[in-house]
């Protein structure tokens, strides 16, 4: 990420330059709809972000930079997806994850051969009980290790997102991979 472009993009949308901002929307707005998609769901996530880009505008004169710009946008973000779900008494959408973020897990070297029917079939079953797993986290178990293994963001980030002190993003992280190796590890057993 480019941190010093985005504070200068801030600077001049601050100062009234509307193109500025209109760029740093096109920069963040994938990885934000992405973001939102996972708590919301994707038929909500385009009007959640947009909601979450409005306010960041309106914020943006209190943006004061002691925080990367967008770890202060998904923080707005991650507020209006579960302002959202209040407002329609739902609940989180599953997590739809892919062999690309099971691999992510540390268990690239069983899943490297995927063109085999059983490596198919265990990329499957992994899959499957990753999106399980994911699904019954609780929701601050679930948001640490989404912000930190499906949008990269580093430990300090996360702690600033979720407003907690970076111990408990780690312990969160901890916990969080802790149950899907215990779900994962069986299946990558028998393999």
């Amino acid at each position: 990420m480019d941190h010093s472009g985005d504070q200068a993009l801030v600077v001049r949308a601050q100062e009234g330059e509307q193109i500025a901002f209109e760029l740093l929307v096109r920069k963040y707005q994938g990885r934000l709809i992405q973001l939102v998609a996972r708590l919301v769901g994707e038929g909500d996530a385009p009007d959640v972000a947009q909601e979450s880009f409005i306010k960041a505008y309106r914020a943006l004169g209190s943006f004061r930079g002691q925080s990367a710009f967008y770890t202060w946008l998904y923080r707005i973000a991650i507020n209006s997806a579960k302002n959202h779900l209040v407002s329609r008494s739902r609940r989180p959408a599953t997590q739809d994850l892919d062999v690309a973020d099971a691999e992510k897990y540390g268990h690239e070297e069983h899943l490297s051969d995927l063109g085999t029917p059983e490596a198919n079939l265990l990329a499957d079953e992994i899959k499957e009980t990753v999106a399980h797993v994911m699904k019954k986290l609780p929701g601050d178990l679930r948001q640490a290790i989404t912000l930190r293994e499906m949008e990269g963001l580093s430990y300090e980030e996360i702690a600033q997102v979720m407003e907690c002190p970076i111990g408990t993003v780690r312990s969160r992280i901890f916990r969080a991979r802790e149950a899907i190796d215990a779900a994962v590890g069986p299946l990558l057993a028998h393999n």
